[in-house]
């Protein structure tokens, strides 16, 4: 039986390495010059020795290069992208064809995660991104159960899937959190990374708080509700899907870890005997303790008859 991945996304080499200790097989970590949505920035000053530390402990690096790049940004990409390589990171996460371009001029091969956020929605197109050098797609988050299942029977590459944590819903290159405060008389931050614990309400649906945060990369809406598919995940494993991943964004180390060791559990206790796996409560119990009581657990899109 295919034993997936358990991948997090962290932001600090102290979460790094309590993730990687906690059961996680995989990190995701970055900066956000050149990584969308990450918990936090570890710089390449800092990567080396982190990349070493996880491999030391048999575990592996992704790092972020994801972001939306403009023409400013390429200058730097080259140089940003042979020192990840050279610290022995085991793959990269892109969606901008600009950064296949730049890897195709390095050295030595690393791997390539096509991330394209809510577009890589079929089989085909990732199995494109396949010829170019993809080695694993990163799917949709709008996707449900059939759509995954169907599109790992057609993929040539690896398949990965958000099973737990908060998702996107919209992005804004613009400062728009900025806009509004000095729209109201407000001072807004100076370091805009910071603002966070916002929140949009909708008058309809006031029980529903949506965070919204900026950074350099912009204004980002987050989801009001976060993934949980810890009782699930025998039917993502029988499916055969290769990674599961935890998003980390927003949430505390504790919060995170006692996650992973809740999916850990889950997973090796399934596929040590399928047959005779029971989910234990306390897995999920261990979480929701911790869960933001504003904050609903449900299946995302996962059993929704039809999102695309």
């Amino acid at each position: 039986m295919n034993k997936p991945e358990l991948v997090i996304s962290c932001g600090t080499v102290e979460d790094m390495k309590r993730m990687i200790l906690a059961g996680a097989d995989a990190v995701i970590i970055g900066e956000e010059r050149y990584g969308l949505r990450l918990p936090g920035n570890i710089f390449l000053d800092e990567m080396q020795e982190a990349i070493a530390w996880a491999h030391e402990h048999e575990s592996k690096v992704y790092v972020a290069v994801n972001n939306i790049l403009d023409n400013k940004s390429l200058h730097s990409l080259p140089s940003y992208l042979t020192a990840i390589q050279s610290y022995g990171a085991d793959a990269i996460l892109f969606g901008d064809p600009a950064v296949l371009i730049a890897v195709r001029q390095l050295e030595k091969v690393i791997g390539l995660h096509w991330n394209a956020e809510m577009t890589s929605t079929n089989y085909a197109t990732a199995n494109y991104w396949g010829k170019q050098g993809a080695v694993r797609v990163v799917l949709a988050r709008e996707l449900n159960m059939e759509q995954v299942l169907a599109f790992k029977e057609k993929s040539e590459i690896a398949v990965e899937v958000q099973v737990h944590g908060i998702t996107n819903i919209y992005h804004s290159k613009r400062a728009l959190v900025k806009n509004y405060m000095e729209h109201q008389g407000k001072q807004a931050e100076e370091d805009r990374s910071k603002e966070r614990g916002l929140f949009l309400i909708e008058h309809e649906r006031r029980d529903q708080r949506y965070p919204i945060y900026e950074d350099r990369n912009g204004t980002h809406i987050m989801s009001s509700e976060d993934f949980c598919m810890l009782e699930n995940l025998p039917e993502l494993i029988d499916g055969k899907i290769d990674s599961l991943k935890i998003e980390g964004l927003l949430k505390s180390a504790l919060y995170n870890e006692t996650t992973v060791k809740s999916y850990r559990a889950a997973i090796d206790a399934y596929i040590a005997n399928p047959d005779t796996y029971e989910f234990k409560q306390e897995w999920l119990d261990a979480i929701t303790e911790l869960q933001d009581p504003d904050r609903e657990l449900t299946y995302g899109f996962f059993y929704k008859e039809q999102v695309y």
